[in-house]
């Protein structure tokens, strides 16, 4: 029964309209499903096989993972088999919208003598033994613990819960809430990602349009590079649970009425009201719930979304006041080209253009993560890319600076070196043609040669415009988030300054490497000359939504110091351990700092950048100076 109390319309509201679609919105929604068959959402028949056989593979050994460790219990023979185990898969391809090389979300639920630390020290070993699996690498310290993998090329995300039974029978189902009694809150959180896919699923009106919308959104998100929760945008159940509210709001209407309504009503919600399918219920378990009331962290969420199965949780605490304006700014650009779509001024294809990230910005911090190892380099990436968000948050109160954009992915890179010096130069991001060029067989056997392996993340800065009046340079000083975010990083228990390396450091759009931009993407570099001395004083106010179409001024005359490096070692591999890149730019003539004074939120404005203007930013830790 719904809140309006009809069981007809799910939902925590009626609907906003139940009339059926109109021919021409069956119109855009046939054109819509093709685009989306152009743009290659939809997987081949032979990789849906695959997958099947990787599902029944991984539930297979899940099975025998349980029967190890029953024995190893000393439970007989009869009761380590009968102790069972079952998968569940989640996310995307439980919602039947995932696309061609997309991960399965699966859950791995096993009885209550199997403990986690036998997930990672026993379950990992065998998924490492076993033919046709590759890139294992699990993670037993993340909010969500987990083991990343490759099996048959089809990428795999297992996640494990322990239950307060003594068997699992595979006709467990995971809808009765009185499974969650006496769990520790990693298996809740691992169970809530199957409960929560399969109440959304029970939620909507229409499971195919449902899935349909979703996969257009999807596409759309990932497309503008706003698809990831880690990085304080939303995920994937988040971007399910709005298009879910949608049908809702509108149970009879087809994929393409919900498409165009979804971004009107996103850009227009009145944010912080929290977007439920369901009545919110406090269950008799005592378990962490969503509940702004009791828990004043709660009020904080900005743009609450609020899972549907008990214990509500609130699937974008990440969102920070700088992600959340990029994504308002999406939501209002997507809704002019539907409108524009509708009205036959447009096509489908438009909504789904690429980002324009690298080219939005004048300025850009690096985050580089390295090791001398792949599977290190796995935990060691993830780990810095999970504390991003903290530096963001820092940023955007930094005086003077407008916006801080985090990027959604990392690059991922290997090099191959002859000497220290390269090791050094590489684990900063500086990549010679030569070092880029180089193949791993062009090292081996060479004394002192090593690989380094590195992830490159990004964050855009958007600068305030230049007051009115003022004159000469300007400094930003951005050392204290740098400096607060790679301390952070080293907190991390398993930090190993002898085999890991973190490099925080700030470059002008111009430098940007080549790897970040499509063959042909990149616009030719103009050759830079000094500029005029009265040409300094200009600035404009400029969108950081509009690509740098002006021509660039000199940049300041740049000179690099760095704290002495100390050295690790991976696999015979040496790499540098490098405490905080400090590259401070000096302007021709002294000028004024600008300082990371804190500002109210309240302050915070719309970005927009000046790109006539060369501010010096400082990255340089106190201590440095």
């Amino acid at each position: 029964m719904s809140a309006n109390g009809s069981s007809k319309y799910p939902g925590v509201t009626p609907p906003i309209a139940v009339a059926e679609s109109s021919p021409k919105e069956k119109e855009l929604t046939a054109s819509l499903l093709e685009e989306l068959r152009r743009q290659g959402m939809l997987e081949s028949e032979e990789e849906a096989k695959t997958r099947t056989i990787v599902l029944e593979r991984i539930a297979a050994l899940v099975k025998k993972f349980v029967r190890t460790v029953s024995l190893a219990r000393g439970l007989s023979e009869a009761a380590a088999t009968a102790a069972g185990g079952k998968i569940f898969t989640f996310g995307s391809y439980r919602l039947g919208v995932h696309g061609p090389g997309s991960d399965i979300d699966t859950l791995c639920v096993v009885p209550k003598h199997v403990s986690r630390e036998d997930f990672f020290d026993v379950f990992e070993h065998m998924l490492k033994d076993t033919e046709g699996v590759t890139e294992v690498s699990g993670v037993p310290d993340a909010y969500v613990p987990i083991i990343k993998l490759k099996i048959l090329g089809i990428p795999i995300d297992l996640v494990m819960a322990r239950l307060a039974l003594s068997t699992i029978p595979d006709d467990l189902s995971l809808q009765d809430d009185n499974l969650l009694r006496n769990l520790d809150e990693r298996c809740v959180r691992s169970l809530n990602g199957s409960r929560v896919t399969d109440e959304i699923l029970r939620l909507v009106p229409n499971d195919s349009v449902f899935r349909e919308a979703l996969r257009c959104i999807k596409l759309w998100a990932q497309r503008r590079a706003i698809y990831s929760n880690v990085n304080g945008f939303l995920g994937g159940v988040a971007w399910a649970m709005l298009v879910a509210r949608i049908c809702q709001f509108y149970p009879k209407a087809v994929a393409g009425a919900i498409v165009s309504r979804f971004f009107i009503i996103m850009y227009q919600w009145n944010w912080p009201t929290p977007v439920l399918l369901k009545p919110i219920e406090d269950g008799p378990l005592s378990v962490r719930v969503w509940n702004p009331k009791l828990y004043p962290s709660d009020r904080a969420h900005r743009m609450p979304i609020i899972t549907p199965a008990y214990p509500a949780m609130c699937a974008t605490h990440n969102v920070t006041q700088s992600t959340q304006m990029i994504m308002t700014g999406e939501f209002k650009k997507a809704a002019d080209i539907v409108d524009r779509v509708v009205v036959g001024k447009a096509n489908w294809s438009e909504l789904f253009s690429k980002h324009d990230f690298f080219h939005r910005y004048r300025y850009y911090l690096q985050i580089i993560a390295s090791t001398g190892s792949s599977d290190l380099q796995i935990k060691w990436a993830g780990t810095v890319e999970s504390r991003i968000r903290q530096l963001v948050i820092k940023l955007e109160y930094v005086e003077s600076l407008e916006l801080a954009h985090p990027f959604i992915k990392g690059f991922e890179q290997v090099s191959y070196c002859l000497n220290d010096e390269e090791v050094r130069a590489v684990a900063q991001g500086d990549i010679s043609e030569a070092v880029a060029k180089r193949k791993k067989q062009d090292i081996e056997g060479k004394e002192g040669a090593s690989a380094v392996h590195s992830t490159t993340f990004y964050i855009g800065l958007a600068v305030e415009p230049r007051q009115p009046g003022s004159i000469g340079p300007r400094r930003l000083d951005i050392s204290y988030p740098t400096t607060e975010f790679t301390k952070l990083v080293k907190m991390w228990e398993k930090f190993d300054e002898q085999k890991m390396g973190i490099v925080v450091r700030h470059i002008k759009s111009a430098a940007l490497p080549d790897y970040v931009f499509e063959e042909g993407e990149r616009q030719p570099r103009p050759v830079l000359k000094r500029p005029k001395k009265e040409a300094t004083d200009r600035s404009s106010n400029t969108s950081p939504d509009m690509p740098n179409k002006k021509p660039r001024h000199m940049l300041p005359e740049t000179t690099t110091t760095t704290h002495p490096h100390e050295h690790f070692k991976e696999n015979g591999n040496t790499l540098p351990h490098v405490n905080m890149v400090t590259t401070v730019d000096r302007p021709p003539s002294t000028a004024g700092l600008y300082t990371s004074n804190v500002k109210d939120p309240a302050e915070i404005k719309s970005p927009q950048l000046s790109r006539s203007e060369n501010v010096a930013l400082t990255t340089v830790a106190p201590s440095a100076r």
